[in-house]
């Protein structure tokens, strides 16, 4: 096969320039005990592509102007046959982003273009000792860890105030809501205008597998003056969030959560919003890993007034750039 000019694929297609530069998709499917994931074969192009070791999950390299997002649902579709998908992040944060997508166990492969000449099933551990480049078989063996479980969101009731209360007190979250999770009543006198549309800010509750698991809020910037002249931003879509469930912290949900949050809420109901922004405390190391795995970048650092507990705290505005991302 001979080597690519610079800045073009192996087909001669421009690469874009900003990163990532480009994506993989690490595609699972049900398997006894876990999940299977898809690796594809490199057409066998000389020595160099011999062997069992040439293969990799569908990827490939973005074009100038095409969203990240929309990138990898066309390599997908490329190179595995696999349409209306909606993958969902792993890593966003390096030089080629990593998504995910769960299939049905009888999903038909279709090997479109010549880049591939055959495909197989194959267990996370036989799928990272075959694939190349490194990196990319570390973040596949990562998106195998994930628990195979469906994610959705739905308004918040007053009945799940209970929930809230319970998660906001959870070990690994309560420093993070000023001490109001554990009172009920506190919450509901709190969110209630919102439960009831008399405030713009809008509650949800995650599930996962169909359990309720945590809590996500949104709202138009520009509604909160004080924090719209903080952040500089006040066209942006700003939302809050909790993974209040301690046994899914740290199996890669958060991240899961977010993304999905970000394409099929808000995108859907603030189309015209050019940026989606976070604002975690400074010390929140891992709320702050989570976003940038969801592609959001760091930018402003903003005093709020102290809270109710006597305690000032400094956020770190987390901005997502729709259009690059999404499209």
């Amino acid at each position: 096969m001979s080597e690519p000019l610079p800045g073009r694929t192996w087909d001669g297609l421009e690469i874009a320039l900003e990163e990532p530069i480009g994506s993989t998709v690490v595609v699972r499917r049900p398997a006894p005990g876990g999940v299977e994931i898809l690796v594809l074969h490199r057409a066998a192009k000389g020595p160099d592509f011999e062997g069992d070791w040439a293969w990799t999950c569908p990827a490939g390299c973005h074009q100038p102007g095409e969203a990240v997002y929309r990138a990898a649902l066309r390599e997908l579709g490329e190179e595995a046959g696999i349409e209306f998908a909606a993958p969902w992040a792993v890593d966003l944060s390096g030089r080629w982003a990593v998504f995910a997508l769960d299939v049905a166990e009888d999903t038909v492969i279709d090997l479109v273009d010549p880049e591939h000449d055959r495909y197989a099933w194959l267990s996370s551990q036989q799928a990272h000792a075959r694939t190349l480049p490194g990196f990319v078989a570390v973040q596949q063996t990562r998106a195998a860890s994930v628990p195979a479980v469906p994610v959705a969101f739905r308004p918040m009731t007053d009945a799940d105030l209970g929930s809230v209360a319970r998660w906001q007190a959870a070990p690994h979250a309560r420093q993070w809501w000023d001490g109001a999770g554990g009172d009920e009543q506190a919450l509901r006198l709190r969110y209630g205008p919102r439960l009831a549309g008399q405030d713009p800010t809008r509650m949800w509750v995650v599930e996962v597998d169909g359990r309720p698991v945590g809590f996500l809020q949104d709202y138009r910037v520009g509604d909160h003056p004080d924090y719209a002249a903080k952040t500089a931003d006040p066209a942006a879509v700003g939302f809050d969030y909790l993974l209040g469930e301690p046994s899914l912290v740290g199996r890669g949900l958060g991240t899961r959560m977010i993304w999905e949050f970000c394409r099929d809420v808000l995108r859907r109901d603030y189309p015209d919003a050019a940026h989606f922004t976070a604002s975690p405390s400074h010390r929140n190391h891992r709320s702050r890993r989570v976003l940038e795995k969801c592609g959001f970048t760091e930018g402003l650092w903003i005093d709020p007034p102290g809270t109710e507990r006597g305690l000032g705290e400094t956020e770190v505005v987390c901005t997502l750039d729709v259009r690059h991302w999404l499209g």
